[in-house]
């Protein structure tokens, strides 16, 4: 989510000038003109802490905003319109036959404790995110490495099992660590432009510029994640100038005193974060897709996203939004239709309908959806228990055991339709058919060919309601007029801090 930034290994001149900058004092003059201090602290409002610290070990949505690309770098990174730069690769080629990449990494690059990044650490690296007990998102999307070997200290050579067109794309999720770090879950030793200063559970997490750093230090001193329970206390912090910047505003009804005030900016950005209905496809009742498309048909998500988000958010009808090259406008399949849905239940043999408990996470806007959801089947007969859980007991209830019927949660990370293909994933889906679409579309040699595939297998899940993609969040960024240089969108959720400069 970094916007317009140049290369970090940028041009001498404008390292130069940079240097010439940091040598006036406290303050700097931005290109854009006026002054900013470069020993601001920004204190930036979240209501995503982490659960931890490690991204393999299931630290959430929180620590990938907190800690990527701040704290952590991979060999690549995504940038805000989903394009793939190399960060600590310097470079590298792939053989004709698209199974082995040799990457060369980036000379006088140092973890924060001070050890020199070799290759040694990205073998590490991988090895973690592949190991039997990782949590990690993309752990499936790279189980295609065969092997790793590291001819010398700047070398690292990965051949895979199968062609992957994804494979670089997926590193750019790969955090490179320290290979002897301890203690990672509360801990930290990465190559990024900031260290982890302070943790403090339940309240804030604080990361300060890292003197060390190998590209462009950061336009600021230190960065503070301030937590919160809920919006009006996050909106609050704004107002009495506890935090300068709110990650995701997750209250549209209070954007009017903001928009109305000016020391405040209201951006609205691009998401890659769907809200889901996801069924448990092997379970009762949901084994049957005329009931899948029956439960979506009788939901009105216009109505939803209205009351949710007020004019913001879109409706997307799938799991791709339209940053992904594969979208395609899928609301007209099991669109809102009561009519509809009693006959498809009828037809499935629930014509007096049904019972089901759905498993909601218990911070916003999760309970609110549920609670619509809740009356909108109950006007087609199907009663919907409500249970409450937090999300250390949805990852082990729903995402690890498959103990549930349905449930909802967010998916933030951009180009996940490929997971419809995984007859293991949580939700079950398995469409033989989709699944073949999907491997077909990784080892495919051209990205043509890929966005061929991957629009006939968003199109198949979505006539089959494999979930019932509710709606896309919008990504509505609140700042103080004295920030500039803070991201706009929530790709991946991450909130790159290290652009972000603060008048005096």
């Amino acid at each position: 989510m970094r916007l317009n930034k140049p290369a970090l290994y940028a041009a001498a001149t404008t390292a130069t000038l940079a240097l010439v900058l940091t040598a006036c004092g406290g303050s700097a003059t931005s290109a854009s003109g006026g002054t900013w201090d470069k020993n601001a602290t920004v204190n930036i409002g979240s209501l995503y802490e982490p659960q931890n610290l490690d991204n393999t070990a299931g630290g959430g949505q929180g620590v990938t905003e907190a800690l990527n690309g701040n704290v952590y770098e991979g060999l690549f990174r995504l940038t805000d319109d989903g394009k793939v730069d190399k960060l600590l690769a310097k470079d590298y080629k792939a053989s004709a036959d698209g199974l082995t990449y040799t990457f060369t990494l980036r000379d006088g690059v140092k973890f924060h404790s001070g050890k020199e990044l070799t290759s040694a650490d990205v073998k590490y690296s991988l090895e973690k995110v592949l190991a039997d007990d990782s949590q990690s998102a993309r752990k499936s999307n790279l189980e295609v490495v065969k092997d790793i070997a590291t001819p010398d200290a700047h070398t690292v050579k990965v051949t895979l099992s199968q062609r992957s067109i994804s494979f670089v794309y997926n590193l750019s999720y790969v955090w490179i660590i320290n290979s002897q770090a301890k203690n990672l879950k509360t801990g930290e030793d990465g190559t990024g432009p900031y260290t982890l200063d302070k943790w403090t559970r339940g309240s804030a997490l604080s990361l300060n510029r890292f003197a060390g750093y190998w590209g462009d230090a950061a336009a600021n001193k230190q960065v503070v994640f301030h937590y919160f329970k809920d919006a009006t206390a996050l909106n609050n912090a704004l107002l009495t100038n506890a935090v300068d910047v709110v990650t995701s505003e997750q209250s549209p009804d209070a954007l009017d005193q903001f928009k109305s005030n000016q020391n405040y900016k209201v951006n609205d950005g691009n998401s890659t974060t769907k809200l889901l209905l996801a069924f448990n496809d092997k379970a009762k009742p949901f084994t049957d897709v005329k009931v899948r498309q029956a439960v979506s048909a009788a939901i009105d998500d216009k109505k939803l996203l209205e009351s949710v988000w007020g004019g913001y958010g879109k409706l997307i009808g799938s799991m791709v939004p339209p940053t992904d090259p594969w979208y395609e406008d899928l609301t007209k399949v099991n669109a809102y239709d009561v009519t509809k849905a009693k006959q498809l239940l009828a037809e499935a043999g629930y014509a007096k309908g049904f019972s089901f408990t759905l498993d909601t996470p218990n911070y916003d806007p999760h309970p609110t959806a549920a609670t619509f959801i809740k009356a909108q089947l109950a006007k087609v007969g199907i009663d919907v228990k409500i249970n409450t859980i937090t999300p250390d007991e949805w990852y082990t209830k729903v995402y690890k055991n498959h103990d549930f019927t349905a449930t909802l949660q967010e998916h933030v990370n951009d180009r996940d339709l490929v997971w419809y293909g995984n007859p293991d994933f949580y939700w079950g889906y398995d469409n033989k058919q989709v699944t073949k679409w999907v491997a077909q579309a990784e080892e495919a040699t051209t990205t043509e060919q890929q966005t061929d595939l991957l629009k006939k297998v968003n199109r198949q899940t979505a006539e089959d309601a494999a979930s019932d993609w509710l709606y896309l969040y919008p990504q509505i960024v609140v700042a103080s007029t004295k920030l500039s240089g803070y991201p706009l969108n929530g790709l991946n959720s991450q909130f790159y801090a290290f652009d972000i400069k603060k008048k005096d």
